[in-house]
């Protein structure tokens, strides 16, 4: 593997159409398919990892994981928040072509659950059914498929679900905003082989006799970030040598609302962090209040962490653990939402911005590969985005020609920006490297793209140029040093973007 170079900044590491229901099962598997995990969480820093420079918070499963496989340096989400960034991953493009390009809502009519109201349907802006999603390629090519957490891929009952999508059983959250309590009054829930035929309600009887706010709301039993683990465990527990596994494990910790069971993994931070910060709560957005914001987020990671752990002890209970590719990522930066406080965490030391931003913070983001037996452990810097999963997976897989054989043909032009990069993972062959890397996203009217050590962040229409081998935190604006390098930047921009009427941004001026 290649000595690549590491970025330090103070004490811390820097660095076809849909294929809907058709029956994978006649496809035999190649005997070399290997199983992938993808683990996304939500809303992690680069920096609140062990691995990565956080001095505060414990991540021993996580920094073990990092030292046992390759622990990438410059990698990138698909984009500053939740939805469109695990669109990226999951249609293998960038914000420019993908058709969900933030995170638009839909609530539609009204239920009681107790005295507590909530949307009949809700969830997110569907994906483009046009275009194939990664999980139907999987499944089409063998593999059977999970995903337990956030979809934010469809709203309920929209013709983008699960059940729709190449997925064979879920277990979490349609919406994402229905994931900003920790103790809901129901999950989602599918199951191919138990024979449900859409993606269901599983109301939590546990919780919905109290109140979604106020003092009685700790009254709640059900947590639903143990019980979508659970479901992802047992999920892959009933799995069985020859026939490989694609779980996609997108858990909501250690996003906004802090909230979580009293137990010794939250205990062990309580008054350990001081000074501690206090959280009102925002019952418009589902946060409730806390008196220890810190030792809340602390624990959260941490308690995400041993779910990781967890996963790769069953990996080796199992003997699987050398025919089971695992990746662990964040669907973006660090968020200051629900009494956050990144800045406590000594995040935005090392990297400019948080959650929203196109600056390195809100986009670049932890990720490490662990395959035993198969990766050679390091660090790399090699540069990559969310969409080029695709590509490496089904070079892994053994599917070739996914472009050709997954393109739509009906669409004037069907995009796939991803290139794989199997040759890092497996130091076999040449690796490809991106000419850019591109990013927008309309809430903040922000965009960005990152040609090798060049970055390129325009909002509202102005362009500043940062080098980031120099200047890793972009505080230093050389736009007006180098306008023939913005001219080139603002090019590709105005190339790779697309117009989009759901998702507006301003262009370079």
């Amino acid at each position: 593997m290649n000595n690549d170079r590491l970025l330090y900044l103070g004490c811390g590491l820097l660095a076809t159409a849909s294929l809907q229901a058709q029956d994978a099962d006649k496809n035999a598997p190649a005997a070399s398919q290997p199983n992938i995990i993808y683990i996304m969480c939500d809303d992690l820093g680069y920096a609140d990892v062990g691995c990565y420079g956080q001095q505060y918070i414990r991540t021993p499963h996580l920094d073990r994981m990092a030292a046992e496989g390759i622990r990438f340096t410059q990698a990138y989400a698909g984009s500053p928040v939740s939805a469109p960034s695990r669109a990226s991953f999951m249609t293998g493009q960038h914000t420019g072509h993908t058709k969900v390009r933030g995170n638009r809502e839909y609530r539609i009519g009204s239920t009681l659950y107790g005295n507590n109201q909530d949307p009949i349907q809700t969830g997110q802006e569907p994906y483009d059914p046009a275009h194939v999603i990664l999980p139907e390629i999987m499944r089409d090519n063998g593999y059977t498929t999970g995903m337990f957490g956030k979809w934010a891929g469809g709203y309920e009952g929209s013709e983008s679900t699960p059940d729709k999508r190449g997925i064979d059983e879920y277990y979490g959250f349609m919406c994402q905003f229905q994931a900003h309590l920790y103790y809901p009054n129901f999950l989602n829930a599918y199951s191919r082989t138990a024979g449900d035929t859409a993606v269901r309600r599983e109301v939590l009887e546990n919780n919905i006799a109290y109140p979604m706010h106020g003092n009685e709301y700790k009254k709640r039993k059900d947590y639903s970030a143990d019980m979508i683990h659970r479901r992802a465990m047992e999920w892959i527990a009933k799995q069985t040598p020859g026939k490989p596994f694609f779980g996609i494990l997108t858990y909501t910790l250690p996003h906004a609302e802090l909230a979580q069971p009293e137990d010794s993994i939250l205990h062990s931070y309580l008054g350990s962090m001081t000074p501690e910060r206090s959280y009102g709560g925002d019952a418009g957005s589902r946060y409730n209040p806390t008196d220890c914001a810190h030792a809340q987020f602390a624990a959260m990671v941490t308690r995400l962490d041993t779910y990781v752990g967890e996963i790769l002890a069953l990996l080796r209970e199992k003997g699987m653990d050398e025919n089971t590719l695992v990746f662990f990522t964040s669907d973006n930066g660090p968020h200051t939402e629900g009494g956050a406080d990144p800045n406590f965490f000594n995040t935005q030391r090392l990297l400019r911005g948080t959650k929203r931003s196109t600056t390195e913070g809100g986009i670049r983001v932890p990720f490490i590969a662990w395959w035993p037996g198969q990766i050679e452990p390091g660090v790399s810097s090699h540069q990559l985005a969310f969409y080029d999963l695709m590509p490496t997976l089904c070079e892994v897989a053994g599917i070739d020609n996914y472009v050709e054989r997954y393109s739509n043909k009906a669409l004037d032009v069907d995009y796939f920006d991803g290139i794989s990069f199997a040759p890092t993972l497996l130091d076999e062959g040449k690796q490809q490297k991106h000419d850019f890397l591109y990013w927008e996203f309309h809430e903040t009217n922000m965009m960005a793209l990152r040609m090798e050590d060049w970055k390129l962040v325009v909002q509202n229409g102005k362009c500043h140029l940062y080098n980031l081998a120099a200047d890793i935190h972009e505080d230093h604006d050389l736009a007006d040093q180098y306008p023939e390098k913005v001219n080139e930047m603002k090019a590709i921009i105005m190339r790779e973007h697309t117009h989009s009427d759901l998702f507006q941004v301003t262009l370079p001026e």
